[in-house]
């Protein structure tokens, strides 16, 4: 299995063991809703849209709060664990690795690291730490577009053909604050979790601070 699909299906594991009432790191969010916004992305071509043009948001949230009701929680971890229908786009070969490898590990890292007692990081195949890493460098501007500084991703216990750390610069200013982490937990801070991603800043501490305060999540 891919991890696409091993990260589907951990998720799903741990929708059921929480319920449908337990805390995400997405704000306002239960599992339930979480669960929810999901099967939209892959199988509501009305509703997720929304998604991706915020002038669209409230169809979607009207679209997950009638999948809530259409289906109880349980059905619905179900229906996601099966993945998306014949007719969706993310059903087409090599769609579920491109789209749902970081989607899924963000998710259930949303689930896991969420209330009173977050679960730590977890230690990933080497290959699927390369997979993030290289997914950074393609992504990496798009990610830190609303950055007001320069911001250096360096991934941690790399050496480089110069024999330094391996780096990314996701994007430029005067001022430089560098992330430290492996390419999961950098993934995860360039996501928008960067109060859950285990990483390391490096910079002025102002600045460190207004990149904390940058609302990255996409």
């Amino acid at each position: 299995m891919t991890f696409a699909k091993t990260e589907r299906a951990a998720l799903c594991d741990l929708f059921d063991e929480a319920g449908p009432d337990a805390p995400t790191l997405c704000e306002g969010w239960s599992t339930h809703d979480l669960a929810a916004h999901l099967w939209i992305r892959e199988t509501d071509p009305l509703g997720a849209p929304g998604m991706l043009a915020k002038p669209l948001a409230g169809l979607t949230e009207r679209r997950m709060a009638e999948t809530k009701q259409r289906w109880e929680y349980g059905e619905l971890v179900d229906r996601l664990r099966h993945g998306p229908a014949r007719f969706s786009v993310f059903a087409l070969p090599g769609v579920d690795d491109a789209a749902n490898t970081t989607e899924f590990f963000i998710h259930h890292e949303d689930v896991r690291r969420a209330g009173a007692v977050p679960q730590p990081h977890r230690e990933l195949d080497a290959d699927v730490e390369e997979w993030m890493w290289r997914r950074l460098k393609l992504l990496g501007r798009a990610f830190f577009r609303r950055a007001p500084l320069g911001v250096v991703l360096e991934r941690a216990g790399s050496v480089g053909d110069d024999g330094e750390p391996e780096t990314i610069r996701a994007s430029t200013g005067a001022t430089i604050v560098t992330v430290v982490g492996v390419p999961s937990e950098l993934m995860l801070f360039a996501n928008g979790r960067t109060a859950a991603a285990e990483v390391k800043l490096v910079g002025e501490p102002a600045a460190i601070d207004l990149l904390n305060s940058t609302d990255l999540s996409v």
